[in-house]
C-alpha cells in the first residue's frame, strides 16, 4: 500500500522524498544487537523529487538526484513523513550531503 502512495506523492520544488536503509538489528554471526547498540545509518534510497527550484531571476534550477539514487544523509533535519505504514524522510536537495555509486 505505501508503494501506492508513494507513486502518487510529488515533493513542491526542489524537496526530495528518501526511504532510510533499515538498521541492522542482527550481526553477520547470529547475534541479536540490543537498540541502544544500533547506529543510525546516514543512507538512503530517493523515492520521490520535485521538479527543482528556482533562481532568484526566475530560471528553473534542475534537480541534479533521480529516483533510485542512493545518498549519503545529515546526521539531524529533514522533515519525517509517514505514508502508510511507512516511514520517510523530505529534505531540500541542497541538505543531500552526496550520492554513492553503485
Amino acid at each position: 500500500m505505501a508503494k501506492n502512495l508513494v507513486s502518487k506523492f510529488m515533493p513542491l520544488f526542489n524537496r526530495v522524498l528518501v526511504q532510510r536503509v533499515a538498521v541492522e538489528t542482527k550481526t553477520a554471526s547470529g547475534i541479536l544487537l540490543p537498540e541502544s547498540a544500533q547506529k543510525a545509518l546516514n543512507e538512503g534510497t530517493v523515492v520521490a523529487v520535485g521538479a527543482g527550484g528556482r533562481a532568484p531571476d526566475g530560471t528553473k534550477i534542475p534537480m541534479e538526484l533521480k529516483i533510485g539514487d542512493s545518498v549519503l544523509l545529515p546526521e539531524y533535519g529533514g522533515q519525517k513523513v509517514k505514508l502508510g505504514d511507512e516511514d520517510f524522510v523530505l529534505y531540500q536537495d541542497n541538505d543531500i550531503l552526496g550520492v554513492m555509486s553503485k
